[in-house]
């Protein structure tokens, strides 16, 4: 009677239970060991990828988790950061240009057969919600508080980085920050150290550069840029020193410093790059002390055009290897100490 009471019971274990015993008895502990290890090894990847990431802002701090599908890049410049990265917006907010869906030339590539929507003018927070995006970045955006606290409603929303304005933000900590709210801190990072490491390249080759004064000017209104802009940042990363004279008349703030017509010793520098947007020679013909600066007589200008202009202006790692690869060739012809040999344009 015990027996078959012993065998019922037996016979009533759930197959959980059964498959426990069979494991127990056939499997050794060192292998089973083995055998859960190599189970959590293929589970790290996915572990990993959604791991929440903390991002510190101006505006407080935001946490992703996983891998952003549907990213909506309300900066001006962002989308060539994210294609920088390999990543694909689903909408991306129009500058200036007439290039399809506000891509230029050097992200063209990236961009491949995509088609994100455009979005032109200020910020609108219905019209980002009906794209139902699970991420929303807004550095060089200029985005308020009151609308990042309604986008945060609708996904992960990253301003600018924590003690940075609207425009203030270097190419390095954008690419940082974007590639850690993707999960991409190792590319972002290859990303800056090729960048950095190509432009340190171009400074030991021309250490004749090194410490000369530079400015970077918009002709139409006489507007030079400060280094607290990205544009007067290149071309002390090329080993130059920003114009003394505009960084003195500049606040700490002070992106573009303007000038007057009559006064123009502050960009009379070592090398001058003018940037433009259009017509570059009706540009500069309403300077009138323009021939009279030193720069143009002993022919230190430089004169970029809309294409150049435009990839100083968003100084991604994309534009930036575009812009080094047709920017230095022409100033090392401007500083040459020869009036005389014509700048490429």
């Amino acid at each position: 009677m015990a027996k078959a009471q012993k065998a019922r019971h037996i016979g009533l274990r759930s197959p959980r239970s059964a498959l426990a015993i069979h494991v127990s008895v056939w499997i050794s502990k060192p292998v089973l060991t083995r055998f859960l290890c190599f189970l959590w090894c293929l589970c790290m990847p996915a572990l990993a990828l959604a791991e929440p990431r903390l991002l510190h802002h101006r505006y407080g701090q935001t946490e992703v988790s996983g891998t952003p599908q549907r990213v909506v890049s309300l900066s001006f410049i962002g989308h060539d950061f994210l294609l920088g990265l390999g990543v694909t917006p689903v909408a991306v907010r129009y500058w200036y240009g007439d290039h399809p869906f506000g891509v230029w030339p050097w992200a063209q590539e990236a961009l491949g057969d995509a088609k994100p929507q455009v979005i032109t003018g200020g910020i609108d927070v219905e019209a980002v919600a009906l794209l139902q995006p699970d991420l929303i970045l807004g550095q060089w955006s200029g985005m308020t508080e009151t609308e990042y606290r309604l986008l945060s409603r609708i996904a992960p929303t990253v301003p600018p980085p924590e003690g940075q304005t609207d425009y203030s933000a270097n190419w390095q900590q954008m690419t940082r920050q974007i590639g850690r709210a993707m999960g991409l801190e190792e590319r972002a990072e290859a990303q800056i150290a090729k960048t950095e490491a190509r432009f340190a390249a171009i400074r030991a080759a021309h250490p004749d550069w090194q410490g000369k004064t530079a400015a970077a000017v918009w002709p139409d209104q006489i507007g030079a840029y400060t280094t607290a802009d990205l544009r007067g940042q290149f071309l002390e990363q090329l080993g130059f020193v920003n114009a003394p004279d505009v960084e003195a008349l500049a606040g700490p703030r002070t992106y573009n410093v303007r000038l007057s017509q009559e006064d123009l010793t502050p960009i009379d520098t070592d090398l001058l790059v003018w940037l433009t947007v259009s017509d570059p020679t009706a540009a500069l013909a309403r300077i009138r002390l323009r021939p009279s600066m030193r720069a143009f007589v002993e022919g230190r200008e430089v004169v970029a055009d809309p294409e150049l202009t435009g990839a100083l202006s968003h100084s991604s790692p994309l534009s930036l290897n575009y812009a080094l690869d047709r920017l230095v060739p022409m100033i090392e012809v401007a500083v040459d100490g020869d009036p005389a040999t014509e700048v490429p344009q």
